[in-house]
């Protein structure tokens, strides 16, 4: 024997609850009537345009990233540091000139034109050679340095490339002040022999 109720689908609560919402929250309240409905075409406009607004926003200006300046500013300090080790370029052109002295020094006649010939005009050309790079190294540091104040303002180099390049200024004041004194030979004279 089944001892379940079943509803009596005639009872007033049945009809009761069958006009009641069932989702647990309130009705819609409905619009005036003298207020038009919004229409479906106008809630997909504004959606539309949502967006292309966002997208707007997102955009931001390019803004200079200072790759250039860090690069810069590394290159420098890296031929301050070659010209006072001794580049390459400068120790080609010595042995060039050491060459073209051996071949003057044939007609030379005296002990002391032999030496500035053979080595000489090499050692000049070699701080010629070093003296223009740390005056270079110098020049580029300068240039980074001095980048800012024609720039946008309130926009600084990262500390980094900034003591990098007082590095490099400071490599190339002594590769400058270094070989213009051994160019001049007022560091380094040639040696002299006696006659």
């Amino acid at each position: 024997m089944d001892t379940t109720k079943t509803a009596d689908p005639t009872a007033p609560e049945a009809d009761a609850a069958e006009d009641k919402p069932d989702t647990g929250t309130p009705a819609e309240p409905e619009a005036p009537t003298g207020a038009p409905a919004p229409s479906p075409d106008a809630s997909d406009a504004v959606a539309d345009e949502e967006p292309e607004d966002l997208d707007e926003a997102d955009t931001f200006p390019e803004r200079p990233t200072g790759v250039g300046s860090a690069a810069s500013a590394v290159t420098a300090a890296g031929l301050g540091l070659i010209a006072l080790s001794g580049s390459w370029v400068a120790r080609v052109i010595g042995e060039r000139q050491t060459l073209i002295g051996q071949i003057e020094s044939a007609n030379a006649t005296t002990a002391k034109e032999k030496i500035a010939a053979l080595y000489g005009d090499a050692w000049h050309m070699t701080a010629l050679v070093n003296g223009l790079l740390s005056a270079l190294a110098l020049l580029l540091a300068a240039v980074v340095l001095a980048a800012p104040a024609f720039g946008a303002p309130g926009r600084a180099h990262p500390t980094w490339v900034r003591s990098v390049s007082w590095a490099a200024v400071a490599l190339g004041v002594l590769g400058v002040l270094l070989f213009a004194l051994m160019y001049f030979d007022l560091l380094v004279p040639l040696p002299t022999a006696s006659e």
